[in-house]
């Protein structure tokens, strides 16, 4: 009797539309776009698109309002830093915005899967794959306040709430909450995102080398 065929080893790819095609298990600098970041980053939800506004505030909306706030509290932070605040949350491109109480519920493989995606879109801006402690450290804390200004201005929080999952409220300027806290069209919050981070990179910077399509 002869034996089935094998089945075919499951997609493990997303097609960018760029034309790159990342690799989910073994992604490559190579692959890595910044027009594919802000595109998906401005379309995917904070809080499960539990929010205020006409439009859904957006991953790249978030990280914009996470540099302003590191920017706004340590005025002379790094470029490299500032960039690498801009770009923690870069994988959600390919992954989505995964709620942290279902990561919770799924454990660390979420986290491998993330950690690897994240190593190769920095290699591509050229930061370090691992971020140092420190800079994580400071990413960590500009990220909590910005989730209490976000829990409270649009996802419903009341304050105590608030305090209890993300600590104290931050000090912020009137010009943080009207720039950044009214959620913007997708296409702003892509424009904004590619104009930040080229600003960031500047006129020298050098990507992994390109490959074909």
């Amino acid at each position: 009797m002869s034996k089935a065929p094998a089945k075919p080893a499951p997609r493990a790819w997303q097609r960018m539309l760029s034309g790159r095609r990342l690799d989910l298990l073994d992604p490559s600098p190579f692959d890595v776009e910044l027009e594919d970041i802000a595109h998906g980053l401005a379309r995917v939800a904070r809080w499960n698109g539990q929010t205020k506004g006409a439009h859904i505030f957006s991953v790249a909306q978030h990280v914009l309002l996470v540099e302003a706030l590191a920017r706004a509290k340590s005025p002379s932070l790094d470029d490299r830093l500032r960039l690498a605040i801009l770009l923690h949350d870069a994988a959600e491109y390919v992954i989505g915005d995964m709620i942290s109480p279902f990561k919770a519920v799924i454990g660390d493989r979420y986290k491998v899967v993330e950690s690897r995606l994240l190593g190769a879109i920095h290699l591509h801006f050229g930061l370090p794959a691992k971020l140092p402690e420190t800079w994580i450290k400071i990413i960590k804390a500009a990220d909590r306040q910005a989730a209490f200004l976000e829990a409270t201005r649009l996802a419903g929080f009341a304050d105590a709430e608030a305090r209890k999952f993300f600590g104290a409220p931050p000090k912020f300027s009137a010009a943080i909450e009207r720039d950044y806290l009214t959620p913007w069209p997708a296409s702003t919050a892509a424009k904004r995102l590619s104009e930040r981070v080229e600003k960031l990179l500047g006129p020298g910077f050098s990507a992994a080398p390109r490959q074909p399509k």
